[in-house]
Formats: structure tokens, sequence, C-alpha cells
């Protein structure tokens, strides 16, 4: 039987640190998966400004289960040292926040190209990365996000077994859904190497997100199937991106379906999380 433990990307809460904290305390949930600080991406912070948020997180009695950066959610084509900079003060901004793992992604191949002509470069990115994390004591963690080289079962796949045990994997019902992929099917191949999930839901009929249990991620199923194979801390993180909220514009390009609407951000977290826990209560 697995534990599972609650963290959320709270900045769809909010975009203020402070009522981020608070929606968590409100929730019960004492993990972020830090991505928004008050309107900055956590990617762009000082380290001045990383020591205040570690502060706050600290008052507040909250840890990170993971950075949820931006790093490896660029194009192929333009050059990878600017990039590789805006990465290697990540693991700074980590060491002050004393977070040991970063979700990150595997970088988008042009328009309508075959994925695998870029394999090898993604490869020769995600490989020195790895080795910057590694020396830094941070796992780096890689979510199937849609358009990316691995956003489908078998290029996950690939990137998992290239690298083995020193990458993480974050399995993402509704990015697979929205890849046209069943989440059932790629929990099946995948399930040996998930090191933590993301709840959020979708219909395979448009992409459309909604709440855990909602949408054809068969959540139930997946979530019943991790709890008996599994015997250790298993972190899910709600990502309910049910309404549209400040810097998701940043985040995907094709717009957000609603096919549930609530009176504002805070409403909607808490109905991710509640729709979670409903499904942990029936397991």
């Amino acid at each position: 039987m697995a534990k599972f433990v609650l963290s959320a990307f709270a900045d769809e809460a909010s975009s203020s640190l402070d009522e981020q904290l608070q929606a968590l305390k409100e929730e019960g949930i004492s993990l972020i998966e830090l991505r928004g600080v008050d309107g900055k991406n956590c990617s762009v912070l000082t380290l001045e400004e990383a020591g205040a948020v570690k502060a706050k997180l600290d008052a507040a009695g909250v840890k990170l289960s993971a950075l949820g950066s931006p790093y490896g959610k660029a194009p192929l084509e333009i050059p990878f040292d600017e990039h590789l900079a805006l990465f290697r003060h990540g693991l700074e901004i980590c060491k002050r926040l004393d977070c040991k793992r970063i979700r990150m992604f595997s970088f988008h191949p042009p328009k309508d190209a075959d994925p695998a002509l870029w394999r090898d470069e993604v490869l020769r990115r995600l490989t020195i990365m790895l080795e910057d994390a590694e020396k830094a004591g941070i796992q780096l963690v890689h979510e199937n996000e849609k358009g990316i080289y691995g956003d489908v079962t078998e290029r996950c796949e690939d990137l998992l077994e290239h690298f083995g045990s020193r990458m993480g994997f974050a399995f993402d019902p509704a990015n697979f859904i929205q890849c046209g992929v069943k989440p059932a099917e790629a929990y099946e191949r995948l399930h040996g190497r998930i090191t933590y999930m993301h709840i959020k839901d979708a219909l395979m009929a448009d992409g459309a997100v909604v709440p855990a249990g909602h949408g054809d991620g068969e959540l139930p199923a997946i979530l019943a199937k991790l709890n008996q194979e599994r015997e250790d801390e298993v972190i899910l993180t709600v990502e309910p991106h049910l309404t549209v909220f400040d810097g998701l514009k940043d985040l995907q390009d094709e717009s957000l379906t609603h096919h549930e609407s609530y009176p504002d951000a805070r409403t909607a977290f808490h109905a991710a999380v509640a729709a979670l826990r409903d499904i942990l209560a029936a397991i």
C-alpha cells in the first residue's frame, strides 16, 4: 500500500505567495511544487528573492516537493547556451530553497518535424543538465508535456531507458490525453518509473481539463493500481488548470476549454483538491 502525500501548484490558487500559503493551509497541504511567485516564474528569482521565499515557506511549515521549472521547455532550433545558463541559475535557486528535485522537459522539436531526427540533440542537452544536477545533488524529473520530444509513451520510455535511474518521471494523465494517448495504457508501460504524479484530468474528445476523475484520465483506476504496487511515499501534485490563472499563457500555447466553471481561482483550486481526495477516500 502506497503512502500518498499531497502537493500542489498553489499559484493556481493565487499569484501571491502569501495567498498560496494560505490556500495550502486551508486545504491541509504542506508541500508545494513552486512555479509562480508574486507574478514571477520561479526560474527568474534572484538568489536573494529565493532566500525570502524560503523564509516564508519555513514560517508556514511548507516544504518543496519540486521546483516546477520551465527548463527544457524551449525550441531545439535555438542555441542551448542561454537556456543552460538559466538552468544553472535554477540549481542555485534550489540550493537556497533546500529543494532536491526539479520538474523539467525535453525540448520542442520544430513544428511538423520528425522528433526522431532531433533525438541526438535532445540527449546531448539532457546529459549536460543531468551532469550539472547530479553535481548539485538535485534530481531532474521529466514531465510528459505536449509538444516536447518526450510527450508520448514511446519517447518517454526512450528517455527513461536511456538515462536509467539518473532521471525521474512525473506522470501527467491530462498531458497524455492531449497527445491522443490513453493514460491507462501509458501507465502500464511506465509505472515502474514514476517518481510522482501530476493530478490533472482531461477529456479525450477535445482535451478539456476537468477535475480528477471527471475525465478520461482513468485516475481512480491508475491510483488504485499505484496503491497496490507501491509501498513507499508517492507524491500527488494537484495541478488544476480549471480556470485561467496568472501566467497560464506562458505555460502552454493552446487555449484551455472549460466544461466546468468556477467563480474564481481559489474555488477552482479547492474543487481540484476535493476531487482528488474523493478518489483517495474511495481507494
